[in-house]
């Protein structure tokens, strides 16, 4: 496992698992326990779980935020994890997969609450989503860098104000945004 960014960005750990079909019950006392289990954790943020659409290959996508990479290592490398890690093992028929995404996946985080049928949001909708959020901050990009990029090389200039873009646009614009959104974006999703 590597480290995404400095010690306080947020951390997402995604793990995917197919689970053995007459386990599916055991599976959810599962999913339930190890979630209440991180929730005790320093840095927690939240946990989303995304259930099979397909009855016939379930598999599951375990969603687990932490504030930043250290209490998500301290989660991850803690034998309260491990325990539940191995309870799991009789309940899965492939071995999850876990990573800890850091690209355009985490600009559209799911909503809190969650359905077992929680779909991506539909590609013009993303497209709508970057468009308002990408545009206002190219402009206050180019209002608060260019007194200090003058004289710089224009694809060095360039380059300092895609970081400063793609900075704001990951945290914390883009999750506020899908947050204050999610209704049209998830549109099947209850909400709490």
């Amino acid at each position: 496992m590597q480290t995404f960014g400095q010690q306080s960005d947020p951390i997402t750990l995604v793990i995917s698992e197919v689970v053995e079909l007459n386990r599916i019950d055991e599976y959810e006392d599962w999913t339930k326990g190890i979630n209440q289990s991180a929730q005790q954790f320093e840095g927690f943020i939240g946990v989303d779980v995304i259930r099979p659409r397909d009855h016939h290959y379930p598999e599951y996508v375990v969603i687990v935020k932490f504030d930043n990479y250290e209490h998500c290592k301290n989660w991850l490398t803690s034998s309260i994890y491990r325990k539940w890690m191995r309870k799991s093992h009789q309940l899965i028929s492939r071995r999850s997969q876990q990573q800890l995404p850091n690209g355009l996946e985490l600009w559209f985080t799911l909503p809190q609450s969650h359905l077992p049928r929680v779909a991506q949001p539909k590609y013009y909708k993303q497209v709508i989503i970057g468009v308002i959020t990408v545009y206002p901050l190219i402009i206050l990009a180019k209002l608060v860098l260019n007194p200090f990029l003058q004289g710089l090389p224009e694809l060095l200039g360039l380059l300092i104000s895609v970081i400063f873009v793609s900075i704001l646009l990951t945290y914390p614009v883009m999750p506020y945004i899908t947050k204050i959104l999610s209704f049209w974006l998830y549109p099947t999703s209850k909400r709490e």
